[in-house]
């Protein structure tokens, strides 16, 4: 007895009709993809977390890391951040906008409401480049000891951070032998920063308004402030310079936090950028008529799973990195 499966129907392919679970082949697999890749978020946020309460008297603090905004000079704590999140999340909402005009075949609202999502990702994407690159250039700069501790600077009248080209003292010919024209500094140093460790040494000595921050926390909450006395003390045991935050140095803290960030925010931003391509070439397909052709939307509401995927990992990452 033969049996005939009907395929390009609203019943049998996007309904699911007598599929297992309901559901398409199609929306099945996205399903196991995106379980699969929740069980990765997990285990790499799971890791994040125990590194971070591992060493919680050390490690930074996201408000007083993540407060720059594009065009705007000053201290935005999580601004910015809270700015990238409700695009991502309203991206999300056009994308079930999208799906919604999908099941009622309404090709124009569906072009328009992709075309929205994609921008958000866009935009989001864009905005997640931004931070990284101010995040690897650095704020104020700050000292690293040999046991890889971080030395702040601070203003002793206003409380405020100070950054080291604000009392560091000019050497001439300090480091004339590291100018990149000589070549030698990139095969044998690192890359070279604005001031040595002289020239701090030397400008904190003679400005007695300059105290150091050190990276523990204390009861407050705060990162613990030196005096005058302490500060000259700690100030022997520097050995660099740090600016910026790599996988090596982190002048912001613990050099863990800049690892974990890199590489989990690195890898949801992977996620969206794939995301805003899939979503490009769905977009197009949207306005060729490819969907109307086939009598549904489905391909459109699978890309959405994933969409929706990447929006609920980032809400998780934005917890654990900005707001915990």
């Amino acid at each position: 007895m033969n049996s005939t499966v009907t395929t390009g129907t609203e019943t049998s392919v996007w309904g699911g009709g007598n599929q297992p679970l309901g559901a398409s082949y199609g929306k099945m697999m996205m399903w196991f993809f995106l379980v699969s890749d929740a069980l990765t978020f997990s285990g790499f946020l799971a890791a994040y977390g125990f590194s971070r309460f591992k060493f919680i008297e050390t490690w930074p603090i996201a408000d007083e890391v993540f407060t720059h905004v594009p065009l705007f000079h000053g201290n935005y704590p999580m601004i910015y951040v809270a700015f990238m999140t409700f695009i991502l999340i309203m991206s999300s909402v056009t994308m079930v906008l999208a799906v919604d005009a999908g099941h009622k075949m309404k090709k124009n609202a569906v072009t328009w409401y992709m075309f929205a999502t994609v921008i958000g990702g866009i935009i989001f994407v864009g905005s997640q480049a931004w931070e990284w690159g101010t995040f690897i250039k650095g704020d104020f700069g700050a000292l690293e000891t040999k046991g890889g501790r971080i030395l702040q600077f601070v203003k002793a009248d206003t409380g405020e951070r100070a950054s080291l080209s604000d009392f560091a003292t000019s050497i001439p010919g300090d480091r004339i032998v590291h100018e990149r024209k000589n070549g030698i500094w990139f095969f044998q140093e690192p890359a070279l920063t604005s001031v040595s460790l002289d020239e701090v040494v030397a400008g904190f000595k003679a400005d007695s308004n300059i105290l150091i921050r050190t990276e523990v926390i204390n009861e407050e909450g705060e990162k613990t402030l030196l005096d005058r006395k302490a500060s000259l003390a700690k100030l022997a045991e520097a050995t660099q310079v740090v600016e910026g935050a790599n996988l090596i140095h982190n002048e912001y803290g613990s050099r863990l936090f800049a690892d974990f960030f890199f590489f989990i925010t690195g890898f949801h931003g992977f996620h969206v950028f794939s995301g805003v391509v899939i979503n490009i070439i769905i977009f197009f397909n949207v306005i060729l008529g490819t969907y109307e052709k086939r009598g549904h939307y489905e391909m459109v509401e699978k890309v959405g799973l994933y969409w929706h995927f990447v929006d609920l990992v980032w809400v998780f990452v934005f917890t654990f990195f900005y707001l915990v």
